[in-house]
């Protein structure tokens, strides 16, 4: 008699979303070139407009199921915001001026410096706060706003408590800190009536940023041995080297360095992976595939790039980012779409300017 073996039917595979770019780099090397012209043409004031131009070109070139995203921001409220911002830094201007010279104290220039640099502690986590509220209230898909609805105080104490204690750590508290920020700035993102989330814990990574600290100080100590080593022969000795020592000490510097760089760029893969992981929308999760070969190869594309150009073909190396960005991207898992909703939150501009102003750029979250 003859047995019947049932096989079970494997598991379906999980649907798999990306996002897709349609721009090039021509038509943004020529946005790049007229903003550059109209913005020494009136003195710096087309900047605003410029910057929102680049944007509505990258974001509508941007596609997601079918359908594109819109950036609804002005060169109007930017500038407002820049002129809101302006004020405060003319005033923190001013009194780096009259405070010296009110108080004459030898301690004056310390206390000074000390206290501009708690103000920038305190200024920086409000400005990506406030840039992060603006920029996700201008983006849109399918009508539908994005938004974010963290509050600049909760991000303050979390920046600053972390700063504090990453030093009084001597940095082993970095990979919570980082981990922290992305769990406040995550979930507080929202498209719609549906938020992003993020469940990445920091002792995950606390090992890699200890392997990291420890591969690169032994790397640039030995680096330093024989530059040194080099240096005090030359200076103690009185004798130029030979071509022989020479040799053999610019190759351990250089296969040092190389190495130094490799394991760098396996370290932002293996942080930027688990980064991914870890974040999601509804009962749909990220997953990035990027390796060290891909992250080694974009890198030497822009330097082939960027170098022989003179930084001309900066258009080429966004659209490239871009471009390596979505193929390393992928939203595995169900999402309801159709049950998301508008609902839209007022956002001011002068947390943009502000972040301008810093010459921040925004943590690289990829909402």
């Amino acid at each position: 008699m003859n047995e019947v073996v049932a096989y079970a039917a494997p598991p379906p595979a999980p649907l798999a979303r990306r996002l897709s770019f349609h721009g090039s780099g021509g038509p943004l090397f020529g946005i790049f070139i007229r903003n550059l012209f109209l913005t020494i043409l009136t003195l710096g004031i087309y900047y605003f407009w410029g910057k929102v131009r680049a944007r509505r070109y990258i974001l509508g070139q941007v596609e997601f199921e079918g359908d594109r995203f819109a950036y609804h921001a002005t060169g109007r409220e930017l500038l407002l915001g820049w002129l809101k911002v302006a004020g405060f830094f003319a005033w923190l201007y001013v009194m780096q001026i009259v405070i010296p010279l009110v108080w004459k104290s030898p301690f004056a220039g310390a206390l000074l410096g000390l206290g501009v640099y708690v103000v920038f502690l305190f200024v920086y986590p409000i400005a990506i706060v406030g840039s992060r509220r603006f920029r996700l209230s201008r983006t849109s898909w399918r009508g539908i706003r994005f938004s974010f609805r963290g509050r600049a105080r909760d991000f303050v104490r979390l920046y600053v408590g972390g700063n504090v204690l990453t030093f009084l750590t001597f940095g082993l508290y970095y990979a919570h800190f980082q981990n922290n920020i992305r769990r406040f700035l995550i979930p507080h993102s929202h498209f719609g009536t549906t938020r992003f989330d993020y469940d990445g814990r920091g002792q995950d990574l606390l090992g890699l940023y200890i392997l990291a600290a420890v591969v690169t100080g032994a790397t640039l100590l030995g680096v330093g041995l024989v530059v040194g080593f080099a240096v005090g022969r030359v200076f103690f000795e009185g004798s130029l080297l030979s071509p022989a020592i020479l040799t053999g000490l610019v190759l351990p510097i250089v296969v040092g360095l190389l190495g130094l760089s490799v394991f760098w760029l396996w370290f932002l893969g293996v942080r930027h992976r688990y980064y991914w992981g870890r974040t999601f929308v509804s009962t749909a999760r990220f997953r990035s595939t990027v390796t060290t070969r891909r992250l080694a190869g974009l890198l030497a594309g822009d330097a082939l790039r960027l170098i022989p150009t003179l930084g001309l073909a900066w258009p080429w190396v966004v659209v490239r980012h871009i471009r390596f960005t979505f193929a390393n991207l992928v939203l595995e898992g169900p999402l309801d779409i159709e049950a998301i909703h508008q609902e839209a939150q007022a956002a001011s501009a002068a947390g943009e300017s502000l972040a301008d102003f810093l010459g921040l750029l925004d943590i690289d979250l990829g909402l």
